[in-house]
């Protein structure tokens, strides 16, 4: 089975300096299965919907085996910024539903396991400010008017929707923006454990080891 995550920086796994990002974390536990998975981190920084509609057909072409083929989608933040002023959002939220839209059927010439993650909060005190001073910004008022789009498209489509809004403390994003190594973390268990839900019948989970130690136990120390 091959696992294809699409993003942007956070997908990427910026500012996760011991693991690489939520994406490898979650590609190290999965390799501990020894099943026929791999998961491929697509997460380009800066990347809004624009952008990953560019390549998005060509990236899942280059990794579609004949086996099964499943797509996690963790986009929307830079399309929510704001460039100068909140009258000129980067991407107009009438343009980001279209652009999920498209995106979902693109995916849909591939497969039907389909899943999408939610946005993560910001910092304010430090995204509207020092950010801004290069002529963008973020907020939390406009990421959740995205992350609503989102969620409603998916409802739409019957996809999964992964909710990351409260999940991640202040304190997990050093610039504001990306979370640092124990917010990834926060959002690799998330979404692991969402995965258990959707795939299981492929990857089973209650038969991973780490270290040694049945994952079971790992989970009641969590």
């Amino acid at each position: 089975m091959n696992i294809c995550v699409f993003g942007a920086s956070i997908t990427w796994g910026a500012s996760d300096v011991e693991k690489g990002g939520w994406v490898q974390r979650l590609r190290t536990f999965v390799e501990s299965t020894k099943e026929d998975v791999d998961i491929y981190n697509l997460g380009v920084s800066g990347d809004t919907t624009d952008d990953l509609l560019k390549r998005f057909k060509v990236e899942c072409e280059a990794r579609k085996p004949e086996k099964i083929f499943k797509i996690i989608f963790g986009i929307g933040t830079n399309d929510s910024q704001y460039i100068l002023t909140k009258k000129h959002p980067k991407t107009t939220i009438e343009k980001f539903e279209e652009n999920l839209e498209t995106l979902i059927s693109q995916a849909k010439e591939f497969t039907n396991d389909i899943v999408f993650c939610g946005l993560l909060p910001v910092d304010e005190s430090k995204t509207t400010s020092i950010l801004r001073r290069k002529g963008k910004f973020y907020d939390n008022e406009n990421i959740l008017k995205y992350n609503a789009i989102i969620k409603s498209v998916t409802e739409k489509h019957n996809l999964k929707f992964i909710d990351l809004n409260n999940i991640i403390n202040l304190e997990d994003l050093p610039d504001g923006l990306h979370p640092n190594s124990a917010g990834h973390q926060k959002i690799f268990e998330v979404v692991k454990d969402e995965m258990i839900d959707v795939w299981e019948p492929v990857i089973d989970f209650t038969k991973i080891k780490t270290g040694g130690v049945d994952i079971k136990e790992i989970k009641k120390n969590i």
